[in-house]
């Protein structure tokens, strides 16, 4: 384990971590496709340069780079169904036959929330729930060819993650239960949806996988395992775990099966936030069985996991699996909330062969990787070899490039006011993901929740 010393620089920090290591661990559902390539060796100096004011006060992009809406709130869904739901969040992009683009998008409706999604019959956990997913088909030009309800009657469908068999994992942000909010089940659950043909899923609760307010899975596409993270807001803090499936690997519909559900703990750390130095790492991480997954009485966070305790961090977010390991983020942490420190941003990376745990990436002023807004929520590979990261917090909201090099420069700006001109406020990005041949970056405005497919010279970044 290393504590001591000052914060690494980028150099040191991409020689401790390897700089395609970080480069492919937020892949989502792109796996590998530009690490060790001549573009991410030679990409990644540098942003494309400032942001072009958009004459139709929706997106701004650099010069050279275009957008398309592709879908938003309020609009008819070309099914018939109904209306394009609000609060679009989580999104993942998968291929599809003769060039076709699945995009499966989240909507975080809660019970107060805009625009439902659709009741459908079959496809229909809750009735009286608002949240779900969509899902839209693209030809290879963008033009979208459908446009339907993916999942409805779930709560709160914040991220999630892809299988290695290509469908997608909804996660509910949520612990309410029954006679809660006027929902008529239990909510706190991960559901699977085929991007391609929904009904083949259906509505089905992986109940094995835990109740607790999810946020995001990634699976080890060699052991099946899937880990998932708890964005738990006050204190306790949430969860980093595991799922051992019954049969890992073993397709669409498998996880309905059963496992085991455990939660991770790092000897001697109680909280994650006390851990500032880059590079910091620590073996003999331990996986400790979750007494009660269902949390029939207790919250799982609070349940009883023996003398040794049990590890917390807040706000987890995002999770990838990139390489040999999975990669998690603590969007931020506040001392004054209950956390044992405050950062802006941590990415961390657990390697089961070696059951060891690293602090990849630390996020702040006092750092070398900066954001000049907020912390960090959704992150993914952008074809240069660095990642995109959408930025969570107040005021413009932004999403960010980050070189591989360290360096953070604007990629869009999102000009949609949803409140006044004396006190504006935008709309938060969510969702940022890569077409499966890299040329398309796909991302949603949370609200007005608008989805957009942004295109350009990717592979031309400046020095």
């Amino acid at each position: 384990m290393s504590t001591t010393g000052r914060s690494a620089t980028r150099r040191q920090l991409l020689a401790r971590s390897g700089a395609l290591g970080i480069g492919i661990a937020f892949t989502g559902s792109l796996p590998e496709l530009f690490a060790g390539t001549a573009a991410a060796q030679n990409l990644g100096h540098g942003g494309y340069g400032p942001l072009v004011p958009d004459p139709r006060g929706l997106l701004d992009l650099p010069k050279g780079f275009r957008y398309r809406v592709l879908s938003r709130e309020g609009d008819p869904l070309r099914s018939g169904e109904g209306q394009v739901p609000s609060n679009h969040d989580g999104m993942a992009a998968f291929a599809g036959r003769h060039g076709r683009v699945h995009l499966v998008r989240n909507h975080e409706n809660r019970a107060n929330g805009r625009i439902p999604v659709p009741v459908v019959e079959g496809l229909t956990y809750d009735p009286a729930a608002k949240g779900g997913c969509t899902a839209l088909t693209l030809d290879s030009r963008h033009d979208v060819l459908s446009e339907r309800v993916a999942i409805a009657g779930t709560a709160v469908n914040c991220a999630g993650g892809p299988t290695p068999w290509g469908t997608w994992l909804t996660c509910e942000e949520t612990e309410d239960k029954a006679g809660t909010a006027g929902y008529a089940k239990d909510h706190g659950f991960i559901f699977e949806v085929d991007p391609a043909d929904p009904r083949r899923t259906g509505a089905v609760p992986l109940t094995a996988m835990g109740r607790f307010q999810h946020e995001a899975i990634a699976v080890d596409p060699g052991r099946g395992v899937v880990y998932e993270t708890e964005d738990a807001f006050q204190e306790p803090f949430g969860l980093f775990y595991r799922f051992l499936p019954d049969r890992p690997l073993g397709g669409l519909g498998s996880l309905r099966a059963g496992g085991r559900l455990q939660a991770m703990r790092v000897p001697g750390i109680p909280d994650l936030s006390s851990i500032q130095e880059t590079g910091a790492r620590f073996d003999g991480v331990e996986w400790v069985d979750v007494p009660d997954p269902q949390a029939v009485r207790t919250p799982i966070r609070l349940q009883d996991f023996g003398p040794k305790g049990i590890t917390h961090a807040q706000k987890l977010e995002g999770c990838y699996w990139g390489g040999r390991s999975v990669y998690f983020v603590s969007s931020f942490a506040r001392s004054a909330e209950g956390s044992a420190a405050d950062h802006h941003g941590q990415i961390w990376r657990y390697d089961p062969d070696r059951r060891r745990l690293t602090l990849v990436v630390v996020f702040g002023p006092d750092t070398d990787v900066q954001l000049p807004g907020e912390s960090p929520d959704n992150i993914c590979l952008a074809p240069s070899g660095g990642l995109m990261v959408c930025e969570d917090g107040g005021g413009a909201q932004h999403v960010y490039g980050v070189t591989r090099r360290g360096e953070v420069y604007a990629m869009a700006r999102n000009r949609q006011n949803t409140g006044t001109p004396e006190a504006p406020e935008f709309g938060e990005f969510a969702g940022v993901t890569f077409s499966p041949d890299g040329a398309t970056m796909y991302v949603n405005c949370y609200t007005p929740g608008t989805t957009f497919a942004v295109t350009g010279p990717w592979r031309r970044q400046g020095h």
